[in-house]
């Protein structure tokens, strides 16, 4: 068969479901094969950063990889941002990109650059296709590599002049194996070091939201009672509900979660990433005692400094500790501090839960409400900027992965996009997008994507007219910002434009019936809330007097 077939019927063996993307000239083989499949949906974007967003939340909701595909050159470095994103987010993504004919590349030659080179920084692997005999071997390769943890992008780049081979290979059998396990005398290190703590605490990070990982974790604090303290991306590893969740931590000031680890004895920290939350910030004299438990061994750093390092698959770990507590007839802690910390979380997070501001509303207010709406499994993304902060900080989750915050690579644009795939992935859930009013437009393009295929999603905007995250820094530390304001479109004009639903609301008390109304609506619905960002500098205030309960 030719080439680009193959490379089809390979993506087909591995269960690829979407490919995301822009193609051009030197896709066009691949395209032609790509229409055959009957099980591979190609999604046209407006853009090749949308399309490796769209990847990305796939990979994050799914655990398996999607493809965002783009051609040479242009269309190459617009899906890098995306890519790293997702890289960094953890996330399985194939990135598939054309390229000039192999006859060409060793020269200047129109469009021609070494995207492969580009795309090594940023991916786990990447790789040219430069026999198409090889094409069962990289599409295995690549696939495997993108699930294994940590989870991330592989790329492969095909040729248009290899694209065109013949080739009597056929896909690869897809074997999947099973992750090594941590050694029993390790594991006996580590529950002996948790028998012995009076106030342990755990840091759950992004690994925590495999569902496996999250259904041992949510049975080993049954069991031990243990206080859970969740990075941004680690929400919902355990019940918001549950008298040992803690909340989130990631704010770069001391909030009153990080209270509970200022007096913990010993810090577990499972599936923890040292790109969501350094450890300078909760472990800054570098004396703590800790056990790492994740699939790898730990990052070196000198104020993450391990006694004792678990390394294997985290679910299984978990299920060996949970066998121990049993074992053990159970474990006693003196948790008050732990409670305490709980406690005084909740009154911050009911605040402003009766407030009824009119004008602008107040951003606690908005999520406490926005929290109301949303059932347990339903999914709120949010992009980067003020508001991220705000949602790391007061909303919170029943299920992993509810709630989708890119806090690695940290890319702006990234909610709207990923809120048609979340879509696609989940039809049946409520998928609420929260953006500024900066992040938003970065990829506002793709409201016509998501009215073409009609998917079911609201988008929030919070505008402030500036980059209010930038500001609120600059204020912090300077004292003042430098000018970072901008105009915004006329909302509804730009929804109708778009053939979506647009809404406004300058009232608290509309804020509900408005999103109802939109949830309600078929296909997308944009909401715009004018926002009370002189909320940013009073919380930076409240943070720098925190008193820890005692």
């Amino acid at each position: 068969m030719k080439a680009s077939d193959l490379f089809v019927k390979c993506l087909e063996t591995e269960g690829i479901e979407y490919i995301f993307g822009v193609p051009g000239e030197e896709n066009a083989d691949f395209m032609m094969s790509l229409e055959k499949s009957e099980q591979i949906k190609f999604i046209l974007t407006r853009h090749e950063q949308g399309a490796a967003f769209m990847a990305e939340v796939y990979g994050r909701l799914t655990g398996n990889p999607a493809g965002c595909l783009g051609t040479l050159g242009p269309g190459a470095t617009n899906l890098i941002t995306g890519v790293a994103d997702s890289n960094m987010d953890r996330s399985p993504m194939l990135v598939l990109t054309g390229q000039g004919a192999s006859t060409r590349l060793h020269k200047e030659s129109h469009q021609v650059m070494d995207v492969v080179a580009m795309f090594k920084p940023v991916t786990k692997w990447a790789q040219t296709i430069l026999h198409a005999n090889n094409i069962p071997e990289i599409v295995r390769k690549a696939v495997r590599l993108a699930r294994t943890e940590k989870p991330g992008a592989c790329h492969i780049e095909l040729p248009e002049d290899i694209a065109k081979h013949n080739t009597d290979e056929k896909p690869m059998t897809v074997q999947r194996f099973r992750r090594p396990v941590a050694d029993d005398k390790v594991v006996d290190q580590a529950f002996a070091k948790i028998k012995q703590a009076k106030h342990p605490i755990i840091i759950a990070g992004n690994g925590c939201i495999r569902k496996r990982a999250s259904k041992q974790l949510r049975d080993f604090c049954e069991k031990a009672r243990i206080g859970v303290i969740s990075t941004f991306m680690a929400k919902g590893c355990v019940d918001m509900d549950a008298d040992y969740c803690l909340y989130t931590v990631g704010l770069q000031a001391k909030d009153v979660v990080a209270c509970a680890i200022d007096a913990a004895d010993l810090v577990i920290t499972l599936g923890y990433d040292m790109v969501e939350y350094h450890p300078h910030l909760w472990n800054k004299s570098g004396d703590k005692e800790i056990v790492h438990i994740d699939f790898l061994p730990c990052e070196i750093d000198s104020h993450y400094h391990p006694q004792t390092e678990v390394v294997g698959d985290l679910a299984h770990t978990l299920w060996m500790l949970n066998q121990r507590v049993d074992a053990n007839g159970g474990l006693g802690f003196d948790l008050k501090q732990q409670a305490a910390t709980r406690r005084d979380i909740i009154a911050e997070l009911e605040l402003h839960k009766d407030d009824d501001s009119v004008g602008k509303l107040k951003p606690q207010k908005v999520l406490w409400d926005v929290r109301q709406l949303m059932g347990a499994q339903d999914i709120l993304l949010s992009d980067v900027g003020a508001h991220k902060m705000w949602i790391a900080r007061h909303y919170q989750c029943h299920e992993p992965n509810t709630c989708l915050i890119p806090n690695g690579f940290c890319s702006m644009g990234f909610a709207l996009p990923g809120a048609i795939a979340a879509a696609m992935v989940h039809p049946d859930r409520r998928i609420l997008a929260i953006c500024g009013d900066a992040g938003f437009m970065m990829n506002v393009q793709e409201m016509e994507t998501a009215r073409r295929y009609n998917v079911n999603i609201v988008i929030m905007v919070w505008e402030d007219k500036e980059y209010g995250l930038i500001a609120w820094k600059q204020q912090n530390e300077f004292g003042h910002h430098t000018d970072l304001s901008f105009n915004s479109p006329d909302w509804n004009q730009l929804a109708d434009a778009f053939g979506w639903r647009g809404h406004v609301v300058d009232k608290t008390s509309g804020l509900i019936p408005t999103l109802e109304s939109a949830f309600n609506e078929d296909g997308p619905s944009l909401v715009v809330v004018p926002i009370d960002y002189a909320e940013n500098m009073k919380l930076t205030e409240r943070l720098g007097n925190i008193s820890c309960p005692i």
